[in-house]
């Protein structure tokens, strides 16, 4: 783990944020007893939650007139 002091961290943000996103940890220091005071550390991964389907099933309908006519090509914009 990499300490960096308040100084430091806003000379080289940038870098620092890559670093970070490749893996590396990295502690902030600050005052004159340069005392960590925050660390920076990756953002774990996170897997999207599954999407439910059919959350609006039955909470409406639609209704096509029975001389409704469309062909594939006027549905697909061709």
């Amino acid at each position: 783990m990499r300490t960096l002091t308040v100084g430091e961290l806003k000379a080289q943000f940038s870098q620092v944020i890559k670093d970070v996103q490749a893996g590396e940890e990295i502690a902030v220091a600050f005052g004159k007893k340069k005392e960590v005071v925050a660390y920076l550390v990756p953002k774990p991964a996170r897997k999207p939650a599954p999407r439910k389907l059919g959350i609006l099933q039955g909470k409406g309908k639609a209704i096509f007139a029975d001389d409704f006519k469309m062909t594939e090509e006027e549905f697909l914009g061709l």
